[in-house]
């Protein structure tokens, strides 16, 4: 496994775009966000001459099923796994999760192993077979205790059952999630995020499939990241331990604090594995 740090300028990413064969990335949202999210990474990557696809999830976007009613994880989950199943049987993504997207990422590498070329986590949850033990939830689930009372919370199944739902404040969205991005993304984020499904995030688990561990992995770290702090990163990365590990000075959301460098590391990766 290899570590690299990347700095925030744009060195090579020209001459990666000319030897590389243009592939299909597919860019998964964490919880709360949307395909929106990477409208920067999108317009980057479309540029040099990749297809690019970025899903919304279920209750996530614009998709307009409420939150509060999606309940499981696979219910979550549906639109990526429909996805993937209408690909041709010979075509191959890069499939990249952010945050809570790593999940959906782990979950289509143990469904869709053959469908996908590369997987990348970027500041995501990266556990084989999601959250089965105390260590899983203490290594991927965000703590913002720090932060005090963070989340607006939804009750769909009613006051005296679990939550449903969850996003955080908008006060404290740009002190959170955003502390390095420009202050128009974070408007933006602020205008755009929606309350996510916890109750489905929370029951994922995944059967390992045939063939997942063939699926090559890699990890970019966020190294100011104050919602999956670092250490529960590389606690993930120590446990199940991709390919290649790279290291953005970023918040939790790099597509916006740090484009250029995620770009350029995208298209690094995409021409690595050609």
């Amino acid at each position: 496994m290899g570590e690299e740090c990347v700095d925030m300028k744009m060195e090579g990413v020209e001459e990666k775009c000319k030897r590389s064969e243009r592939g299909h990335f597919v860019l998964i949202h964490g919880i709360g966000g949307g395909g929106w999210c990477w409208y920067k990474i999108r317009s980057l990557i479309e540029s040099c001459g990749y297809k690019v696809t970025s899903l919304d999830l279920k209750g996530a976007g614009i998709d307009p099923s409420d939150p509060n009613t999606i309940l499981s994880f696979h219910d979550y989950n549906k639109p990526l796994l429909d996805f993937l199943s209408s690909l041709p049987h010979n075509e191959q993504v890069i499939l990249v999760g952010h945050s809570a997207g790593g999940m959906s990422v782990t979950d289509a590498i143990h469904k869709f192993p053959k469908k996908i070329k590369v997987a990348v986590y970027i500041a995501a949850t990266m556990l084989r077979t999601g959250f089965m033990s105390q260590q899983d939830i203490k290594d991927g689930v965000p703590d913002l205790s720090e932060f005090g009372d963070v989340y607006d919370i939804g009750f769909g199944l009613g006051p005296e059952k679990p939550p449903t739902s969850v996003v955080v404040k908008k006060s404290l969205q740009r002190e959170i999630i955003y502390q390095m991005s420009p202050l128009e993304d974070s408007t933006l984020a602020s205008i755009l995020l929606r309350p996510g499904p916890i109750k489905a995030l929370q029951s994922a688990r995944f059967k390992e499939g045939e063939g997942a561990e063939r699926v090559r992995r890699i990890y970019i770290r966020t190294t100011h990241d104050r919602v999956l702090k670092v250490e529960q990163q590389d606690a993930m990365i120590r446990r199940w331990k991709p390919q290649h590990v790279y290291t953005l000075e970023s918040d939790h959301s790099p597509f916006f604090s740090a484009p250029l460098a995620l770009f350029g590391l995208l298209v690094k990766v995409a021409a690595s594995f050609d």
